[in-house]
């Protein structure tokens, strides 16, 4: 049986504090079945859709104290809630290279861990940034892994955030004749693309 949700109010959920004896640092935790579903009849799901209610309510309420016009689509894609802000000028929610954005979606992440107990894995768009992203990454990705193959030799890609290296590896996996690795330290983490042996 799952945690009781709690009511929607007007105050925004405090952040997780390091200090575990203050009041927003504590969380009551949503029961896990073995299997991760979250309980029993779909609950899993139910938690997927818990995590995407309670990411809006934080977004909108982010929105409005920012003053910028956007909507929030809510989504379950696979095994981890989607979020997208839409509409409006929202280019100062992404930033250079989606380096505001990212900082966003882990501000968001907490949030929800905050209201279930449950680290969330959701994923935050805005503006399309990501969805152009993987895109243009897949398009990358084929690119050089025809290169490789073609040449023999390894490339490296430039550093990427962890959303973008998966992009990359998934579509390398793909295509025979190469694989890839990850190399470095963040934030200079980048892919290389290597023939195989």
């Amino acid at each position: 049986m799952s945690a009781p949700q709690q009511p929607v109010t007007d105050n925004p959920p405090a952040l997780p504090d390091a200090d575990p004896a203050s009041d927003d640092a504590v969380v009551e935790p949503v029961d896990v079945e073995a299997d991760g579903t979250g309980g029993a009849g779909g609950a899993g799901e139910d938690l997927l859709v818990r995590e995407g209610d309670v990411a809006g309510d934080y977004l909108e309420r982010l929105l409005d104290i920012l003053d910028v016009d956007g909507d929030i689509d809510l989504d379950v894609e696979g095994d981890r809630a989607s979020v997208a802000i839409v509409g409006g000028k929202l280019g100062d929610l992404i930033g250079p290279d989606g380096a505001t954005l990212e900082a966003l979606q882990e501000l968001t992440r907490l949030a929800v861990a905050q209201s279930t107990g449950v680290r969330s894995r959701l994923m935050l768009d805005v503006g399309g940034y990501r969805a152009k992203r993987r895109a243009d990454l897949t398009s990358l990705a084929a690119e050089t892994a025809r290169r490789v193959a073609a040449s023999g030799q390894p490339e490296r890609l430039s550093p990427m955030n962890p959303f973008e290296r998966k992009v990359v590896h998934d579509v390398i996996a793909s295509v025979a004749g190469v694989h890839s690795e990850s190399e470095g330290e963040e934030p200079r983490r980048r892919v290389v693309v290597l023939p195989d042996r």
